[in-house]
């Protein structure tokens, strides 16, 4: 009888240690990685935390005070030294070489005639340039006055010379030289511009044919002749129509005569 509960006991005591755990009976607690303490984080900034915190500018001590008085200057400018005179244009001369040996207000031929300069200019603005050609050249000097070819037709009271040209450069009515379009080859197109002019051989002088009762003298007239210029200073377009005061005729002038009987 005692060996039966003796076995009974140990069997039950078996059973007890096989059978399965009770989880309504206990808690599961997940296994702890890292520190067995939690981290502690900072508290997150505020937004009183991020305005402008005003910091007392240090000071330099006693302004000085300068009053309701403005300081006098006077009326002298101050003088920042010589200036140095630069030309208008570098690349137009007040006197071009070609009038140094010669007395006309114009030049027939030029050494320092800017040909491939005005080619190209024309090439490039050739429109406009045909418009202001046009206005020059309906003139036909071809029906200027002729001069006689047999003197036994008429004598000119003064001797004079005269001549159909083309100029290069010539003196305008501003008393400034410039650059006239002559002779200038721009693809199928020359452009020139002939004038003719008369210079008095004797001006000033008595008429030789006139008798010496009278008071005469060779008096040099002259006409205004408009010419296409090319103005190497304009950087836009750089031609115009100018005009130009050249001899045109040399007349006799007679003075006042009384017949004293």
């Amino acid at each position: 009888m005692a060996f039966r509960f003796v076995l009974a006991a140990a069997v039950a005591a078996v059973a007890s240690s096989a059978a399965p755990p009770s989880y309504h009976s206990t808690t599961y607690a997940p296994p702890a990685y890292g520190p067995t303490h939690a981290p502690s984080y900072s508290p997150a900034p505020t937004y009183e935390s991020y305005q402008y915190q005003y910091q007392p500018q240090p000071s330099y001590g006693h302004q000085p005070a300068y009053g309701h008085q403005q300081p006098v200057y006077g009326h002298q400018q101050p003088a920042y030294g010589h200036q140095p005179a630069y030309p208008a244009c570098p690349h137009y001369p007040e006197d071009p070489a070609c009038s140094k040996n010669s007395t006309d207000p114009w030049c027939l031929e030029d050494s320092e005639y800017p040909e491939y300069e005005i080619q190209h200019a024309i090439s490039y603005n050739k429109h406009k340039v045909l418009e202001l050609y046009a206005d020059v050249a309906d003139l036909n000097t071809e029906n200027s006055v002729e001069r006689l070819t047999e003197i036994e037709e008429e004598t000119y009271l003064c001797p004079s010379e005269v001549g159909y040209v083309r100029p290069l450069r010539a003196v305008n009515t501003d008393g400034k030289w410039r650059v006239i379009v002559n002779n200038i080859k721009v693809d199928y197109e020359t452009f020139t511009q002939t004038t003719r002019i008369e210079k008095c051989l004797s001006a000033g002088e008595a008429c030789p044919l006139v008798p010496q009762c009278y008071e005469s003298s060779c008096l040099q007239k002259s006409v205004y002749h408009r010419f296409l210029v090319y103005d190497p200073c304009d950087q836009y377009f750089p031609f115009a129509i100018e005009t130009f005061q050249l001899p045109a005729s040399c007349a006799c002038s007679l003075g006042a005569y009384e017949i004293s009987h």
